[in-house]
């Protein structure tokens, strides 16, 4: 059962005015929640030399949720990401990316999401769109997402937690490096995945 899931009603006898019932488990759930990046991810993959992936993530990010489990349009997100914080697990390719061919991190050194709507796909899978700014491009992202359960931790924390995924083209938002490869194509793709994998702690 979702995060935002409505209990279904009986077109042959249900008052067609009668507002859907809420469980009030999920109900329950509504509040505004802070990202625990200590217990939460970031990451990318891209393309390299048209045979193998990079995988990639940013360490230092902070977020908010507000989760509305009466009715899911009414959820909003904020995410500022720390662009300096990439980490490949390669020193010199993560200079390459911090550098002006890439992010440019002196001039711009956050990236930032704001959600502008979400909604109930179906069962837990659930889709927030927003506004995505890299360097000095804003541009619409959807983030498809996962509810993947809710929980008190053995600190009396009331958790949720998300899986999300995403594709941009990277050069939409302004990175455009690349070179070309002597038997063709490119050496790093324009297509970036994202992954998201999200705890979130409920505030007082």
């Amino acid at each position: 059962m979702g995060l935002f899931t409505r209990r279904s009603q009986d077109t042959a006898t249900a008052v067609a005015t009668a507002p859907a019932a809420v469980d009030p488990a999920l109900a329950a759930l509504t509040g505004d929640y802070v990202i625990d990046a200590a217990h939460s991810s970031i990451g990318f993959t891209v393309r390299h030399a048209m045979v193998t992936n990079v995988r990639g993530s940013f360490d230092t990010f902070e977020g908010a949720l507000h989760l509305d489990g009466s009715d899911p349009a009414r959820s909003t997100a904020t995410i500022d990401v720390t662009i300096g914080s990439v980490n490949t697990g390669i020193g010199d390719r993560d200079a390459h990316l911090l550098g002006s061919d890439f992010f440019d991190a002196e001039l711009f050194p956050l990236m930032t999401f704001r959600s502008t709507t979400a909604a109930q796909l179906g069962g837990d899978a659930y889709r927030i769109t927003g506004e995505l700014t890299i360097k000095d491009v804003t541009r619409p992202l959807s983030i498809d997402l996962e509810f993947t359960g809710s929980a008190t931790d053995v600190y009396g924390n009331e958790r949720v937690g998300f899986e999300g995924s995403a594709e941009i083209l990277r050069s939409d938002w302004g990175l455009t490096w690349n070179a070309a490869l002597e038997a063709g194509g490119v050496m790093v793709s324009d297509k970036v995945k994202l992954g998201f994998d999200i705890s979130a702690i409920k505030q007082a």
